[in-house]
């Protein structure tokens, strides 16, 4: 018995240790690990050496401390209309989302309201709540608070208007403007930044696992901010290379590598956003199973054209017309051919993959524009 508690304890100091400062500036760590939600795949049974096993599935009954706003459910029914249909923004897996206005400060929110009958049970819940509570960054959604009365479990963010970034590429309403090739790219690298900060900023790592343009929201001024942490976890540490644990993600999101082996590496989020780049670049979706067969995966499409700069407009997205930058294309294919390597040793940093798309961001001059232009012309003929 006293063993058994002794090694609850140890799983429990495992789990919700505080964040401390370290060597690298402004490090920032969560108090739990994140847990699982909706599989893409079996994972590899067996634990080498050099990974950590994911225990996180050993108490799930544990509620740590969590430094954020606790609502109650009331409050929340009143800042939601009740949750009526003229408040309601989306759906997801793990339930819906509502906007909402706090009574008393009038501040706009975000209300995701968790399926009660859903895959995330309380302890992906507050893995998400205590790791937004300790996260802060610029590209990441800020925490407002959370309600956890009885058997409701919702999550309070700050509200972002321009909404999701797949809903500004895909199927756009009708009068809806598409981006244009700097906003995209400056989207990119904002969400670069905030990937970077998860994988070299926090100590241990977070890695994300579950990027995707769907989790990408944007504020008024089209700033991207990283979204939905209930599959987030923390990235190994030590001389240890990945976490062992179960496939989770997004179909057409997920790496090759992570999806064979189970192994989960800060590297597995690369590649998830790599994808994303090719959906700035192409606007088309990450896996569309309306296209063609050998156009339905937006990286089997894409791969036979990384090497060839003169095939690179054939992945532009038509709504950009010709409003773009040839070489800043070619900059932002290669940035994407390298986080999709089929290996995650061979993928970048993200530290390098923001610093590639940085000068992306800021339009040329006309003068450089048409020199670019006919360059790229006379490289055609």
């Amino acid at each position: 018995m006293e063993k058994a508690k002794k090694s609850a304890q140890e799983v429990k100091m495992k789990l919700f240790r505080c964040f401390s400062p370290s060597k690298k500036e402004d490090k920032r760590n969560a108090a739990t690990r994140a847990g699982t939600s909706t599989s893409t795949g079996e994972s590899d049974a067996s634990a080498p050496e050099n990974s950590v096993e994911d225990s996180s599935s050993q108490d799930p009954d544990i509620v740590p401390n969590v430094a954020a706003n606790a609502f109650t459910f009331g409050e929340l029914a009143v800042a939601t209309k009740h949750f009526g249909d003229d408040c309601f923004l989306g759906e997801g897996g793990f339930g819906k989302v509502y906007k909402g206005i706090l009574e008393g400060t009038g501040q706009e929110v975000a209300v995701k309201q968790l399926d009660l009958e859903g895959v995330q049970g309380k302890k992906e819940f507050m893995a998400e709540v205590t790791l937004l509570s300790n996260l802060h960054h610029q590209n990441l959604v800020n925490l407002v608070g959370y309600c956890a009365e009885g058997d409701q479990r919702l999550i309070v963010y700050e509200y972002m208007p321009q909404g999701s970034l797949d809903k500004h590429l895909f199927d756009l309403k009708q009068g809806q403007q598409p981006l244009d090739w700097f906003t995209r790219m400056r989207i990119a690298h904002g969400a670069a930044k905030g990937l970077e900060y998860l994988h070299d900023i926090c100590d241990p790592p977070v890695i994300f696992r579950d990027m995707k343009s769907a989790n990408i929201l944007l504020d008024g001024d089209l700033n991207p901010k990283l979204s939905d942490f209930g599959l987030a976890k923390f990235g190994p540490e030590g001389d240890k290379t990945h976490v062992s644990t179960q496939v989770m993600g997004t179909h057409g999101y997920c790496a090759p590598d992570y999806f064979r082996t189970g192994h989960l590496k800060v590297k597995s989020d690369v590649y998830s956003f790599g994808v994303v780049i090719l959906e700035l670049i192409s606007g088309r979706r990450a896996y569309d199973e309306f296209k063609p067969t050998n156009e339905r995966n937006l990286v089997d499409w894409a791969r036979p054209m990384f090497r060839d700069k003169r095939r690179h407009p054939q992945l532009i997205d038509p709504l950009i017309k010709d409003n773009y930058s040839p070489e800043g294309l070619s900059h932002a294919v290669r940035a994407a051919a390298m986080c999709l390597q089929e290996e995650a040793p061979a993928r970048p940093k993200m530290a390098f993959v923001v610093m590639s798309l940085r000068h992306l961001t800021v339009p040329p001059l006309p003068d450089q524009m048409n020199a670019a232009e006919g360059t790229s012309t006379s490289g055609s003929n």
